[in-house]
């Protein structure tokens, strides 16, 4: 990774990102977005629908932890949407493990559920992830 660089307009104009989900390098912040591990629609199904306002603005800013919020590629975040781990996992078969642990860690870290779909494809996929260890920061 390359750091960014702003200009005086608070621009980005240059720096250099790897995106896991599909193995890319890029060199464009226009080609980055800024993905929810666990998205805001799905942790609104998963609990976040009880929070007060404050809870939620914290979550969705959550910069507390590695996990919650991760540049990737525009063209992988807009193809996962909101969708759990039973519905999308991304492109890069290699990512799998660290993609299922973040996302553990993130539901683990703001005490969100998991429904049976989304347990049984965390279960398949951590399965075939050795000595696997899912780091968790409480918010």
């Amino acid at each position: 990774m390359v750091a960014p660089t702003v200009d005086e307009d608070c621009k980005v104009t240059g720096g250099r990102w790897y995106s896991y989900y599909d193995d890319t390098y890029v060199d464009s912040a226009r080609a980055i977005d800024i993905d929810h591990m666990v998205p805001l629609a799905e942790a609104w199904d998963s609990g976040a629908r009880d929070w007060d306002s404050a809870r939620r603005e914290s979550y969705a800013n959550d910069l507390g932890a590695d996990a919650p919020l991760i540049a990737v590629t525009a063209k992988a975040n807009r193809s996962k949407s909101d969708q759990d781990p039973a519905e999308w996992m991304p492109p890069n078969a290699s990512a799998a493990c660290r993609y299922a642990y973040e996302w553990v860690s993130v539901k683990t870290r703001w005490d969100l559920t998991v429904d049976q779909d989304e347990a049984d494809a965390l279960r398949a996929i951590v399965a075939d992830c050795p000595d696997a260890i899912v780091d968790i920061e409480t918010p």
